[in-house]
């Protein structure tokens, strides 16, 4: 496990699919063989990143002209994943990962991790890369997503003791964990290597990088309040 965190340091909740772990090729390909069980015609990756939005059905609606019914929507969600599940043991860590987290952890600064992947799935993932003894703490989702990933992460830092908000830096790939962060009072640091497109980052207002490693240096810039470039 990481070492009690000493004040001053940067604490980072770092987001697993599309973040830590390359699985974006995982996800568009599962994306397609879904579209292909319904009819609906496959698309390309950066039209996957130029739609893509939260909560997913309208990502669909973008796609399709309407909102999918709640029968269509249960039927596409149990495609994809069954797909996704399929080639998830496959996928590995974006590239200095591992590297990333272990200087975290010797460097005295703390690390978690919150998705909103299956936490029974995640568990297993994350200790089969070698990754688990760098985090605190890890959270996925039991089956309530209720309120999605801000009221996630808000249930993620009450559980950990001694990390405060201001200290903390959200880094994730979707517009969603910057508003999950600023839910929890956190600040965030947002990465093009996932679901979104550059574009549709930026519209979120915080630091968008292109690496893990730029994330890191951008997330302990915000902490030690140093205004971003």
């Amino acid at each position: 496990m990481a070492s009690p965190r000493r004040a001053g340091t940067t604490h980072i909740v770092w987001d697993w699919n599309g973040t830590l772990l390359h699985d974006i090729h995982a996800v568009l390909d599962a994306t397609n063989a879904a579209f292909a069980e319904t009819g609906m015609p496959s698309i390309t990756l950066e039209r996957y990143r130029d739609l893509y939005c939260v909560p997913v059905p309208r990502f669909y609606e973008r796609l399709m002209g309407r909102l999918p019914t709640d029968e269509e929507w249960a039927a596409m969600d149990a495609m994809f994943h069954r797909h996704y599940w399929e080639r998830a043991e496959g996928v590995g860590l974006t590239e200095g990962a591992a590297e990333l987290l272990a200087a975290r952890q010797a460097a005295g600064h703390t690390q978690s991790l919150c998705s909103l992947a299956p936490h029974d799935m995640l568990l297993p993932l994350i200790r089969t890369h070698g990754i688990d003894a760098h985090f605190l703490r890890v959270d996925g989702s039991t089956g309530d997503n209720a309120g999605g990933k801000a009221a996630q992460m808000a249930r993620h830092l009450a559980a950990l003791e001694d990390v405060g908000s201001d200290r903390t830096v959200v880094i994730g790939d979707a517009v969603d964990d910057a508003v999950a962060a600023a839910h929890v009072g956190a600040r965030a640091v947002l990465y093009t290597g996932g679901s979104h497109s550059r574009a549709s980052l930026e519209e979120a207002g915080v630091p968008v990088v292109d690496t893990l490693a730029e994330a890191v240096e951008a997330a302990d810039r915000i902490a030690s309040g140093v205004r971003h470039v």
